[in-house]
């Protein structure tokens, strides 16, 4: 405490202010012009999961045994109502020759169409003969700018091969040809270019909604700013720290965990702001000396701030321990901007309130009844008579007469939201995150009107047998009731033992029916495998590739992250709690408080996102995802109004504590819920449904958290448990105003 006094003594001085801030934009200017920026170091394409995943191990296998066809596809889609012609086909045909002679960047592979005579060509049609699918094969290792990069090119050379505009030309308008790249490429490009033109717009967006609930919370211009400009400082400082260290290959970063983080940064960052702002606000209309003001607020304030801080950073660390690779690389960017912004809560704003002082909440200035009435006379005006303000609030005293109602109600309420998420869907269809009208999931819609969806990304099936037993294998796979087509057998390179064949799912590739017939391709193909007299290691001679066997391992590996890292969660946030309240009751409580408002947040999110606008599951890193942030950011404002009756109950009744403590923080949480749901909203602005979907269940959870857990049910069940809710601390009773004795807790 006397290091924390020093620290806030010299930023609230009279240079120790102008210091503070010359240190902040020295480290911020520094930083931005020595190191490299967050986003000039992003990698959209990193592999979420090691090697040791089926669907990777067979990728191993495949780029040996079968190297001209291992990588990455892009599907050209080539569409005209009415049939394609034979100048069309001869047109595909010169392509080929080009790009086989001067290959395309970065390309590895191209189908020897122009070697083909134009009778064995018109069999790539589609049944109407309106569609051929061309595919290119890309190096697996290029990265997403690159292969953007090669996409272009492929589009100016359809573009002056075919003439007009094919790849703006409706796919339906007749006689006319239209051009679409689809396949793993172009979704990855699309998936990155989405990302990469939402970073600067979510960012203007968030910054101007904060901006605009300050103005209409506390209508002050001034106040408005401070938090922005201390976000700010944090988003400079925090930008090229995450920079240096994924150049130095310490971290991995992509857009979309930037995009996340700044959201993330400006909501919580702006919470921490005002949790310090209200004190002040509320000091400064009982202390005439400002800076006294400050140091009390700070006093205040530092602790909550402190443990709501280390509460966020320690659970989102906590996603280290995943092992899929998304979640992994989010932990230090989003803990790490949470860290940098509750040090800035704690030395810059302070500089920054005691530079403005009272100017800060102008034009609504708050002064002592003494400067009230001095400003009066110096105006010649009467002094006005000060009104009694009660420091009891409406909610507060209903909880404290009322707390089995308030109890019952609430969780009556939460509850039957709760409810909703057992309805919940997810997918991990990557293209239903996509609007309907780009270009890779146009080009989709007609490969699965036109041929097959499962066309579209084949599953890739490779097998260790004799020559004499692949095909029967081969076949039998083809008469599943699943399956659609089976391609011709190809022979390893390297061990001529080993054979490959691509499998067409007679579904979308992507959607969950496909992802669980994974399992069984395998098991049909170790019983082919055993009854052509293979027995014996047969998992071991068997490999299930592609976009599909990936995604299944995805879902495997996110479900195992989810069962490691919830509890982590609760266990830190448990300890947390105990170390700061030391009580086990109201840790408890606290902890199942918000677990039930997260699954009533994930019923609501799915009421919203599938019976109001329609959609048919989420994404399935969404329950993960929301997890983290709605539990350690609900146990912020927890944190923050239980700190208040825990210190109120010291010098006075229970019941009174909690009455005013629930005013004195109501109108503080209140505003910071407001503005944390706002910027999470911000996410449902995008075109990407993912993050539609995840700021919409963040956002509503926030909300509940706001307006029911916080000033109905904690405090609730904080006065129906009483002196209980400080157990097993010791207790000091105080009579309350109505006769009934309640408990009050001193530390150890």
């Amino acid at each position: 405490m006397n290091t924390f006094n020093r620290i806030s003594g010299f930023v609230t001085g009279r240079r120790g202010r102008w210091v503070t801030l010359l240190v902040w934009l020295v480290l911020a200017v520094v930083l931005t012009l020595a190191l490299p920026g967050a986003g000039d170091e992003e990698v959209n394409n990193a592999p979420n999961m090691d090697s040791s995943k089926p669907s990777l191990q067979a990728a191993a296998i495949e780029a040996r045994e079968f190297p001209n066809e291992s990588g990455l596809p892009a599907l050209l889609v080539l569409h005209r109502e009415g049939g394609i012609s034979s100048a069309d086909l001869a047109k595909v045909q010169q392509l080929a020759a080009d790009w086989e002679a001067n290959p395309l960047p970065h390309q590895s592979a191209v189908p020897p169409l122009h070697k083909l005579p134009l009778p064995a060509l018109n069999e790539q049609l589609s049944a109407d003969g309106s569609t051929i699918i061309m595919p290119v094969t890309f190096e697996a290792n290029a990265d997403t700018e690159q292969l953007e990069k090669s996409l272009d090119q492929l589009r100016e050379d359809v573009t002056a091969a075919f003439g007009g505009e094919p790849f703006e030309t409706a796919a339906d308008q007749p006689a006319s040809l239209s051009a679409r790249v689809t396949g793993p490429v172009g979704i990855q490009v699309d998936a990155t270019g989405l990302f990469k033109n939402a970073d600067v717009s979510l960012l203007m967006a968030t910054v101007l909604i904060v901006l605009v609930i300050l103005l209409l919370i506390y209508r002050s211009p001034v106040l408005a700013f401070i938090p922005l400009i201390a976000v700010g400082f944090a988003y400079m400082v925090v930008g090229p720290i995450l920079g240096a260290m994924a150049h130095e290959g310490w971290i991995t970063i992509d857009s979309q965990g930037i995009s996340i983080m700044t959201v993330l940064l400006f909501g919580a960052g702006t919470d921490y702001c005002l949790f310090l702002i209200s004190q002040f606000r509320d000091r400064l209309s009982s202390e005439k000396e400002k800076r006294s003001a400050l140091l009390q607020a700070m006093t205040g304030s530092s602790g909550a701030i402190a443990m709501s801080g280390l509460t966020v950073v320690l659970s989102l660390l906590a996603l280290l321990f995943a092992q899929y690779g998304a979640y992994h690389r989010f932990a230090i960017p989003f803990s790490l901007s949470i860290f940098i912004m509750a040090i800035a809560s704690l030395t810059l704003v302070p500089a920054l309130l005691a530079i403005f002082g009272r100017a800060s909440f102008y034009p609504f200035v708050p002064r002592t009844p003494d400067m009230i009435a001095e400003r009066a006379q110096r105006k010649g005006k009467p002094a006005p008579t000060p009104k009694p303000v009660s420091k009891e609030g409406l909610v507060g005293r209903l909880v404290v007469r009322r707390p089995w109602t308030v109890v019952l109600s609430t969780t009556i309420v939460l509850a039957v939201l709760a409810g909703f998420s057992s309805q919940l869907k997810v997918s991990f269809d990557i293209l239903s995150s996509f609007p309907k009208d780009m270009e890779s999931r146009e080009g989709f819609a007609i490969i699965g009107e036109e041929f097959t969806e499962g066309s579209l990304a084949p599953v890739r099936v490779i097998v260790d047998a004799d020559g004499n037993d692949a095909e029967p294998i081969r076949q039998h796979l083809s008469a599943l009731p699943y399956v659609s087509s089976v391609s011709k057998l190809e022979q390893g390179s390297v061990n001529p033992n080993i054979y490959a064949m691509d499998v067409s799912l007679s579904m979308n590739p992507y959607s969950q029916e496909a992802m669980d017939l994974i399992p069984k391709l395998r098991d049909e193909t170790m019983a082919a495998l055993a009854a052509a007299g293979n027995g014996g290691l047969t998992a071991e001679r068997v490999w299930i590739g592609g976009q599909t066997a990936e995604q299944y391992d995805t879902k495997a590996t996110g479900d195992r992250d989810t069962r490691v890292i919830i509890p982590i969660v609760i266990g830190l946030i448990t300890l947390l709690l105990l170390g700061y309240l030391r009580s086990i009751v109201a840790t408890a409580y606290l902890i199942g408080t918000v677990i039930l408002s997260y699954f009533a947040a994930l019923g609501l999110g799915w009421i919203i996102i599938h019976y109001a606008l329609g959609a048919d599951a989420i994404s399935g890193s969404i329950p993960l995802y929301s997890f983290v942030f709605l539990v350690a950011l609900g146990e912020d404002y927890n944190i923050f109004m239980i700190s208040s009756i825990w210190d109120k109950r010291k010098r006075m009744p229970l019941s009174r504590a909690i009455s005013e403590g629930v005013k004195e923080t109501g109108s503080v949480i209140t505003s910071a819920g407001i503005i944390l749901a706002g910027t999470f909203a911000v996410l449902a602005s995008l075109p990407i449904q993912v993050l539609v979907h995840f700021g919409i269940v963040t956002a509503v959870g926030v909300l509940l958290d706001t307006f029911i857990v916080r000033p109905f049910l904690v405090p609730a069940i904080t006065a129906l448990l009483g002196r209980a809710a400080f157990w097993p601390g010791k207790h000091v009773p105080v009579e309350d105003s109505g006769s009934r004795e309640v408990g009050r807790t001193e530390s150890h």
